[in-house]
């Protein structure tokens, strides 16, 4: 930037240490094809899977259908002065080491604006243990579960799993703090408890354990904060899958083989799809949410229940939350505009 350019300065920061990696690189390439180049001035950071500040301007032009990109880990370093030197951060991380509240610590200690939730809210909504508890303090149903801590699983194994069974079958167990349905099993018969607990213990010593909504819809509400601070919610899509391939909306259907699709608006009477947006703002809210965030439910017939909220959502032109926003009158270069102004508006230090 010149010492006459006049435009934000915007740092998008993505890519990152977590299992969403590639997904994470696929939304910071298209958030940055509509950033207006006229008002921002854009630098790319991203985070390679070790862990490595560099700058890449995303682009991936020939991508294979089914691959996800990466940082390159050759590409130029970047001191982490330069990135605090920004007007505003844009953090596009999906999942642990960036949506946690981990990133927003960092930023929060260098006295840096940034895009969406703040420290407490990205650490809650990642942790779906955690949050369950704040949803239930806020009065939200929710469906039966077990967590598995860490140091509790390989000592205590006999009573966990009789837990566990209380909940009957199917189960679903996942890591208490993963996206994009990484390391998630269904398990219909217990013989395969343990192998689902130790699958998702690769990506997470700290383990959850669902009762199944067999049957149920998987529907989804969108929250942005309007200039006022006022929480927004979206009209309400549903995900569908195809589930001759899938047995459930996981990594593959969500990213890779086309087999799922985003339904919006969701058919659902207009009485169902107020309860549900209703809902959402009560969780963006019980979290001490900021900027925006995704709002999931499972839905069996009037049985409403919400199953996590993401504080950082996915955000390509083809995810759910920008085609909420898209059906709501928010087109997705207007999203990201929206989202930074609330950042530049937003104070630093404790709020």
């Amino acid at each position: 930037m010149t010492a006459s350019d006049s435009r934000i300065r915007v740092s998008l920061v993505y890519g990152g240490r977590s299992s969403e990696h590639g997904v994470s690189c696929l939304t910071a390439r298209e958030v940055l094809s509509v950033i207006d180049a006229t008002r921002y001035d854009v630098r790319c950071i991203g985070i390679t899977p070790e862990g490595r500040w560099v700058e890449f301007r995303p682009g991936w032009p020939d991508l294979e259908p089914g691959r996800l990109p990466q940082v390159p880990g050759d590409a130029p370093p970047v001191p982490w002065e330069s990135v605090a030197e920004a007007d505003v951060v844009f953090p596009l991380l999906h999942g642990p080491w960036g949506e946690d509240g981990t990133l927003q610590g960092l930023l929060e200690m260098a006295g840096v604006r940034y895009v969406g939730a703040g420290v407490l809210a990205s650490a809650v909504g990642m942790d779906k243990v955690f949050a369950k508890a704040i949803f239930a303090s806020a009065g939200l149903p929710q469906v039966p579960y077990v967590p598995i801590e860490g140091a509790t699983w390989p000592s205590d194994r006999d009573r966990v799993e009789a837990r566990v069974r209380a909940l009957g079958l199917p189960v679903f167990v996942k890591p208490a703090r993963a996206g994009s349905s990484s390391g998630v099993t269904r398990v219909d018969t217990w013989d395969d408890l343990v192998p689902a607990i130790e699958e998702a213990r690769r990506f997470d010593p700290k383990v959850l354990v669902e009762a199944g909504c067999v049957g149920a819809r998987e529907v989804e509400c969108g929250i942005v904060q309007g200039l006022d601070g006022a929480p927004e919610a979206s009209v309400v899509g549903e995900v569908s899958v195809q589930h001759a391939a899938h047995a459930f909306y996981d990594f593959e259907a969500k990213y890779l083989d086309g087999t799922s699709a985003n339904v919006v608006p969701a058919d659902l009477p207009p009485t169902v799809s107020e309860r549900i947006r209703t809902y959402a703002i009560t969780a963006f809210e019980a979290i001490g949410g900021e900027g925006l965030a995704r709002v999931d439910f499972f839905l069996d017939g009037e049985d409403l229940v919400i199953n996590e909220i993401n504080t950082l959502p996915g955000f390509t032109t083809s995810s759910m939350f920008p085609s909420l926003w898209e059906a709501s009158g928010l087109p997705y270069a207007d999203l990201v505009d929206r989202l930074l102004q609330l950042a530049l508006a937003r104070p630093t230090g404790l709020r």
